[in-house]
């Protein structure tokens, strides 16, 4: 096989896992987000007065094993307005009507 082509096709192959890590990363984060809603509903926390303290609100950086997504999507979460925080560090659904998708 021609060097160039070899080249090629080793470039292909980068560009491919580099999509499929960020296509795979962002499911996971799309499904981690969903758990925390469904946490959040189940225990109530759809006000200021009902939130609820989550026990990944703060990166774990001791943590051996997988990498926990919850913290930084709990984050981005608060930042995007969906979860509320109050100045007692709990958590709340801001919006209580997101709908249920997949289910």
């Amino acid at each position: 096989m021609p060097e160039t082509l070899q080249l090629i096709l080793g470039i292909i192959f980068l560009i491919l896992v580099y999509a499929l890590t960020r296509y795979g990363i962002a499911w996971k984060m799309q499904r981690v987000a969903k758990q925390i809603i469904d946490e959040l509903r189940h225990k109530g926390a759809t006000s200021p007065e009902t939130a609820v303290t989550l026990p990944y609100a703060k990166p774990n950086y001791l943590h051996i094993g997988m990498r926990d997504y919850r913290p930084k999507v709990l984050s981005s979460m608060v930042q995007e307005g969906y979860v509320g925080r109050t100045e007692e560090g709990k958590y709340f659904l801001q919006i209580p009507d997101i709908p249920k998708e997949g289910r």
